[in-house]
């Protein structure tokens, strides 16, 4: 079995909370997995074409055609994203949008798979880490975990984070503040994050060595999207 990590942030690796946050929880499942990076790739949303509806395969022809493979054969999938105006960014927003392309005519090439969430902002993860899961329901992949984290905010590099008095710096340590490196946030120095991206890791591994039953799991996500949309009306 093979797991496909996904990367939604346009960071660099090594400052990326996205980035590590599904790293340790890649490496904590003892399993095979594949960790991509969204950066830099050119990855468009879904514009209702149609193209796929005969044979499932999406006709936009960008970065993510690479990618369909990679989301095919995977087993499971761990997808982060960083928080921008409490919803996904745009990148990891189309690369979702973009598995469209395998709901037709019935396809269940995604159903019954299992997914962990992993979501990092500057003040809050949550949001991301919601809207993934909301995109793994609608494939009927199952939420096994959750993971969020506290990123740096770009206020802490862009040049005026101390003067500026909408900006993360401000808001959290007052008008008078002075950055320093050691107060900037990263996930890396935050044991219970860290601590919880190991435990998901470790249950999706469990979770797919231990008699993974994916017409099981597909009837449940089935059912918990009827309920989802029962209670919208």
């Amino acid at each position: 079995m093979k797991i496909l990590g996904i990367s939604g942030s346009c960071r660099k690796e090594e400052t990326s909370g996205v980035f590590q946050l599904v790293k340790a929880v890649l490496e904590n499942t003892g399993m095979e997995f594949d960790l991509v990076s969204l950066r830099g790739k050119k990855i468009g949303g879904c514009i209702a074409c149609l193209g796929c509806a005969e044979d499932n395969i999406c006709k936009v022809n960008d970065d993510m055609s690479a990618l369909r493979d990679k989301i095919v054969t995977a087993d499971a999938y761990v997808i982060g994203a960083p928080n921008y105006y409490s919803t996904l960014n745009a990148v990891t927003h189309s690369f979702l949008e973009r598995w469209f392309q395998f709901r037709h005519q019935e396809g269940s090439t995604l159903w019954g798979k299992l997914g962990v969430a992993v979501g990092v902002g500057g003040m809050d993860g949550r949001f991301p880490a919601n809207d993934i899961e909301k995109f793994f329901l609608y494939n009927f992949v199952e939420t096994i975990a959750k993971v969020d984290g506290q990123g740096a905010a770009s206020c802490y590099s862009c040049g005026y984070g101390e003067t500026c008095g909408v900006g993360a710096p401000q808001m959290m340590y007052g008008k008078d503040v002075k950055i320093t490196p050691e107060m900037i946030p990263d996930v890396r120095k935050q044991p219970e994050v860290m601590a919880k991206a190991a435990e998901a890791g470790r249950l999706l591994g469990k979770r797919l060595t231990d008699g993974h039953d994916r017409q099981a799991v597909t009837q449940k996500m089935q059912q918990q999207m009827m309920e989802m949309l029962k209670g919208s009306v």
